[in-house]
């Protein structure tokens, strides 16, 4: 299958409402409706080195924490220059400048590089706020244009030409916890939906030709979530899901009404993004929640009708994938796997901490320690909605999601090694590789045509098999 007949496969399924799989382009966080999946089901390498699987690395203009995308023949990902570039002396905020990036996937050339202004004052760089940056937020693309969100500053508009189009604010507030703000948009057919949670505690919906807004939906439990929303199909419905403190919503994305609401962990922040598979919406809490899967449809409170069941298991920021019936991911050197239908724990392993080699050298395998499955806590007390602030950080947590390719799991750490689990019902680590180059790696990878692209703060890496001379 030909490029051009990618983008446009991408292009009407996005215009559609949905993104279907096999198109082969990752527009969005998570890919195709926040998945994790590599849409067209092809293999990316287990193992990489210097010279074995790495076709590129190229040095970025400044630092950032959005996950790059790929249309087409390109990757986009953006990142911020001027301020806050060392922890000692982060200099003035006025040189502070925001950038979206587009680079060809051949070969990491740029192919455009775009400056927006800043709206300022922005937060002082430092604390926990280092963690997320000015450039946090992934961009999303309809396969026409480019839509980059950056909090304050509001969400700007480009065409693939790197022309901008325009560029509208959704609030400017502060966050007073001094965290910042991390949730990506996502397209509906004619609308970009943005949680401008620090910013003004509020789901806005633009008309992605104009920018002009279309519907504005203000909540407290807003202000206490960094993931990203999805859209998920109930019989003839279309429903918005997101997770927000203590509870999942569904909404109407045509206007932003709640149509209905389910109790979900006792967590005051939310951060991982909901996963979705057919009309299922599934999960994980922070700290003091656990996992959740939800039928989505219905009216008002849905706990005790559609909740299918919970689990005691939680994460921190990642959220999970979904493969063959059950649900992945890697939280505190611990990686877990539940069954999708029941919520029955299959595993819970310790992540080996055996050494990695060079760029990527496929280093050892080595399963880890399996434990055997625990019951599920008693549920707690009922949580309303619109939780509320969150306390604390995450200052040492992995912030990256698994992504999965060919029957495989891959998750990155902040320090730049990445895990190869071979996914089914036992823990089989197959391949530990390590990228170099310094840098923080909390961004998640993107998977397209073969390809894995890996970003740090300083670097766009590209993982695939190499071409024969």
């Amino acid at each position: 299958m030909t490029r051009p007949l990618l983008k446009m496969l991408t292009l009407v399924a996005i215009l559609g409402g949905t993104l279907e799989a096999g198109t082969g382009d990752w527009p969005r966080y998570r890919g195709p409706n926040g998945s994790g999946v590599n849409p067209d089901g092809g293999e990316v390498p287990l193992e990489w080195d210097a010279e074995k699987n790495m076709k590129w690395q190229v040095e970025l203009p400044g630092p950032g924490h959005s996950c790059p995308i790929v249309v087409g023949d390109h990757v986009f990902l953006t990142c911020w220059t001027g301020y806050g570039l060392d922890h000692g002396d982060p200099g003035d905020q006025k040189d502070l400048r925001l950038h979206l990036l587009c680079l060809d996937r051949e070969d990491g050339k740029t192919v455009w590089s775009k400056a927006v202004q800043p709206e300022l004052p922005e937060e002082e760089y430092g604390g926990m706020f280092a963690q997320h940056g000015y450039a946090t937020h992934t961009p999303v693309s309809d396969g026409e244009k480019v839509f980059a969100f950056f909090g304050k500053t509001g969400v700007v508009a480009f065409d693939l030409k790197g022309k901008k189009l325009w560029q509208t604010n959704v609030g400017k507030l502060l966050d007073r916890r001094g965290w910042g703000s991390a949730s990506s948009p996502i397209l509906y057919k004619d609308l970009v939906i943005v949680t401008a949670s620090v910013e003004d505690d509020a789901l806005v919906a633009l008309n992605k030709e104009t920018g002009k807004e279309v519907w504005r939906e203000q909540a407290e439990g807003f202000g206490g979530t960094w993931g990203t929303p999805a859209m998920v199909t109930a019989g003839d419905r279309t429903d918005l899901v997101l997770s927000v403190p203590y509870e999942i919503w569904g909404m109407n994305p045509e206007t932003g009404k709640l149509r209905w609401y389910c109790e979900a962990s006792q967590d005051n922040t939310a951060c991982s993004s909901v996963l979705v598979q057919g009309d299922m919406v599934y999960v994980i809490g922070g700290r003091e929640g656990g996992t959740v899967a939800v039928r989505a449809g219905g009216r008002n409170d849905v706990t005790e009708s559609h909740r299918i069941w919970e689990s005691n298991r939680s994460g921190r920021t990642a959220s999970p994938i979904l493969h063959d019936g059950k649900l992945y991911w890697i939280n505190s050197g611990f990686a877990y796997c539940l069954d999708a239908k029941t919520g029955k724990e299959v595993y819970r392993a310790r992540v080996s901490t055996g050494s990695s080699r060079g760029v990527g050298a496929g280093a050892g395998t080595g399963a880890g320690e399996a434990e055997r499955p625990q019951p599920p806590r008693s549920r707690g007390g009922r949580g309303g909605r619109g939780g509320g602030r969150g306390r604390g950080g995450f200052g040492s947590a992995d912030y990256a999601s698994p992504v999965a390719a060919g029957g495989h799991m891959y998750q990155l750490k902040r320090n730049g090694e990445m895990i190869v689990v071979q996914l089914g019902d036992d823990y089989k680590e197959v391949a530990k590789n390590r990228f170099e180059g310094g840098g923080g790696f909390s961004a998640t990878p993107a998977i397209s045509s073969g390809d894995l692209f890996v970003r740090s703060t300083k670097h766009l890496y590209c993982v695939g098999a190499k071409k024969a001379e």
